[in-house]
């Protein structure tokens, strides 16, 4: 088997394990990645990543083209026949070599009867491809690239936005940094990065965000292993200057993974005790990693925000909550949302993002603050949630954020994500009044 043809084996079989949701791109992708030669890795992320970013429209496609859909066993098949129309669609390979390449594939994985009907159907597209992009341009799944329940729900939170919101959500994303102002500062890492002849510029609302021209291996930036920049979003760099930590505080970072919040909070003030509250066990080597590559330490305790059982009973100065959510304001980092988030999830998540609220508030001292922050554009997770949490706590009162980033809503302030810069995410801040 040819090196190409095995690699499509390799995405068609890490796909259909996504598809019958069997994980997710981000959890399962690096240790895929550790079984591809090293000289496929690149292409392989590329045909991934591209393949579920437009999984609506090559979804939508394959209905054109097939008379029947595959059966749940050969799911493999599918995602074999998806990404090889992503190729065709997206990348420069030879239409012939992604053909003959996939044909190859399918008798790989021992189901040539495939084989035939995948050269059937990957060469009708070759013939028919304008009249076939047409018709599923006729749906606004096809025409709009986003599962049905999404558009709609995007349309009637936010009229006059959802059709950016979409747009934005298939462009690949910038690469922001995060300057280390412990140990350095943002011009004097430019004037680092314009010596290493990599071109960068200056985030508009972080004071701390630099955003590459073009994406790197952060092997290639200076200093990193030393702790001095970060890669973290410009949307979520905002979160440490609005808790607006002060010196000798208790703070509690609560759903810290991966740990990009907790450090930049540590950056910014060295006389601070944070505990950092994390749910699942796997995830804390990454905080760890973090904290030791950027020198800093925090108390990480491995425990549920909506529960009590890991809670030592000390009250804190100011909460970060960073709440599980449907991740739909970072579609474009993560594009398998697309494929696995459900209309119905988003019931379940906003019940948790109250229920964690709720069992956090007890554990703010008087005249405490906290954040509340998702990486979600859909109101349902954020605005909603923190005006039923006000209203069911008198002791509760919203601080209006006061920026030039974002939209003001009911309650709290929304960003979209935006070409060239931030990702799409959601913060409201609470403090608790102090009793008379």
């Amino acid at each position: 088997m040819s090196n190409t043809a095995n690699l499509r084996v390799q995405v068609a079989v890490f796909l259909s394990q996504l598809l019958q949701h069997n994980g997710s791109l981000s959890s399962r992708l690096p240790g895929m990645l550790s079984r591809v030669e090293p000289r496929d890795r690149a292409l392989f992320q590329e045909i991934c990543y591209g393949t579920l970013r437009f999984y609506p429209q090559l979804e939508a496609l394959s209905r054109e083209c097939l008379r029947k859909p595959f059966r749940e066993e050969d799911t493999d098949v599918f995602a074999l026949l998806l990404s090889a129309l992503y190729q065709l669609r997206h990348l420069s390979t030879a239409e012939h070599a992604v053909i003959n390449e996939t044909v190859e594939g399918a008798k790989q994985m021992g189901k040539p009867w495939a084989a035939k009907l995948l050269n059937a159907v990957l060469r009708r597209y070759q013939r028919e491809k304008d009249s076939l992009e047409a018709d599923i341009q006729q749906t606004e799944t096809g025409r709009w690239n986003h599962p049905e329940w999404m558009i709609a729900k995007l349309k009637h939170n936010w009229p006059d936005h959802w059709q950016s919101v979409m747009t934005e959500n298939d462009q690949s994303p910038p690469m922001c940094l995060r300057v280390n102002r412990s140990k350095s500062d943002r011009d004097t890492y430019l004037k680092i990065l314009n010596s290493a002849e990599i071109e960068a510029s200056a985030g508009l609302f972080s004071s701390d965000a630099i955003y590459l021209t073009t994406p790197c291996s952060v092997d290639k930036l200076p200093h990193f292993a030393e702790g001095h920049v970060s890669v973290q979003d410009e949307a979520a760099q905002l979160a440490a200057k609005l808790l607006g930590v002060k010196a000798g505080e208790r703070i509690l970072d609560a759903c810290t993974a991966p740990g990009g919040k907790l450090c930049h909070l540590l950056e910014l003030e060295d006389d601070i005790e944070i505990d950092a509250l994390e749910l699942e066990p796997r995830r804390v080597a990454r905080i760890e990693e973090n904290l030791e590559r950027l020198e800093q330490s925090a108390g990480v305790i491995v425990g549920d925000a909506a529960q009590r059982d890991w809670w030592s009973g000390d009250a804190y100065d100011r909460i970060l909550v960073d709440a599980p959510c449907s991740a739909t304001g970072v579609i474009r980092r993560n594009p398998d949302i697309k494929v696995l988030r459900r209309n119905e999830d988003l019931l379940g998540l906003a019940t948790t993002q109250l229920e964690i609220l709720n069992n956090l508030w007890d554990m703010l001292k008087p005249g405490g603050t906290l954040l509340y922050a998702t990486c979600s554009v859909f109101t349902q997770e954020n605005e909603r949630v923190v005006e039923r949490f006000l209203k069911e706590h008198s002791d509760a009162k919203e601080c209006k954020i006061v920026a030039e980033w974002g939209i003001e809503r009911p309650a709290g302030r929304q960003l979209f994500p935006q070409n060239g810069g931030h990702d799409g995410f959601y913060y409201a801040r609470i403090k608790r009044i102090e009793e008379a």
